[in-house]
């Protein structure tokens, strides 16, 4: 077990070192961590979200994250049937190696959509978000080298650790842009970009401080139904970078319809697969029904991690409600 947390310690400070945000491979089912334009963009009066990711769990849980949110429209009857002012909170924490650190984001968004044109088939909107930051390093669980004999890790270590370092407290800032629509043949369309740590807050363990770098987001994506209508095709993909290291995900997922309600309470299975580069393959599966949706999906890992991993990847769930009044006026928004 030893032996499995010094390699875990290695991994969380080479991926500090890139300065890496926590991310899912489900990214179009985490709206708020993906773009702060996304508050409210969605065909309802409320949304809920989930997710959870645990990355090589068998290897004592190097990677743990888990978020939930909550957004809502609000002023509906006090704007233009084709404009959206919406808030938005949401909870998000990531541990890495079995909890020797622990970062916790508490976020409130606020989003506006306008119309671009009179029946609101095309939008823009934009969003900005406030996160109030905690992170938290555990040495109880830390092995150095100091302390290895014969018998394992069971000398003392001569590292000191200032009990006031050990916690890091700051305030973020993000900001989004969405363009969203419909074209003739009821083909839809969303293209947004957004940037993280706008403030570039500071951070440290150990009294030198860092600079968080800035995150920059790119992500898009089109659906559209198939002859007959029975089944959609939904398309989507991503682009991030963040102090040098890149993430590129492409890929598609088909929609079939099982309860052939094609309008207002549709039953609908999800299947697909999308492709991190240089990364991973990411099998997906859905089911959507009433006003839920979940999603399952893997990563399978296809870089030289493979090896040091021995072949396991990453599990990760979402699950969605959105709630939906009789009285709510449809909008166009993003899926996938």
């Amino acid at each position: 077990m030893n032996k499995w947390r010094t390699l875990l310690l290695t991994l969380m400070i080479c991926q500090s070192a890139l300065a890496q945000d926590p991310h899912f491979s489900q990214f179009f089912a985490s709206p708020l961590t993906l773009n702060p334009a996304l508050t409210g963009r969605f065909d309802g009066s409320m949304r809920v979200a989930g997710n959870y990711r645990n990355q090589w769990p068998t290897i004592s849980n190097a990677f743990r994250t888990y978020t939930v949110s909550v957004d809502a429209p609000i002023m509906t009857g006090r704007l233009p049937e084709t404009d959206r002012l919406a808030i938005g909170g949401m909870a998000f924490a990531d541990e890495q190696a079995d909890g020797v650190l622990k970062n916790t984001y508490y976020s409130f968004s606020v989003g506006y959509s306008k119309g671009l044109d009179e029946d609101g088939f095309h939008s823009v909107a934009i969003g900005f978000q406030g996160t109030y930051a905690q992170k938290r390093l555990n040495t109880t669980n830390l092995r150095f080298a100091d302390q290895l004999r014969s018998d394992g890790f069971t000398g003392i270590t001569a590292e000191i650790f200032d009990p006031q370092l050990l916690n890091i407290n700051y305030f973020d800032l993000n900001a989004g842009l969405l363009f969203s629509g419909v074209f003739e043949g009821n083909v839809n369309y969303y293209a947004g970009a957004s940037m993280y740590h706008i403030n570039r807050p500071r951070e440290s363990f150990r009294g030198a401080l860092f600079d968080l770098n800035q995150r920059y987001t790119v992500h898009g994506g089109v659906y559209w139904p198939l002859s007959g209508g029975s089944a959609t095709v939904h398309t989507s993909a991503l682009f991030q970078t963040q102090a040098g290291a890149r993430e590129t995900v492409v890929g598609a997922a088909i929609g079939f319809n099982l309860n052939n309600d094609l309008d207002y309470r549709p039953t609908t299975f999800y299947a697909g697969s999308w492709y991190r580069f240089g990364d991973a393959l990411i099998p997906y599966m859905g089911l959507e029904f009433g006003s839920w949706r979940m999603g399952v999906s893997y990563d399978i890992t296809a870089s030289s991690l493979r090896t040091a991993s021995n072949s396991r990847g990453g599990f990760e769930m979402s699950l969605i409600y959105i709630h939906k009044k009789d009285t709510d006026r449809s909008i166009n928004c993003p899926r996938f």
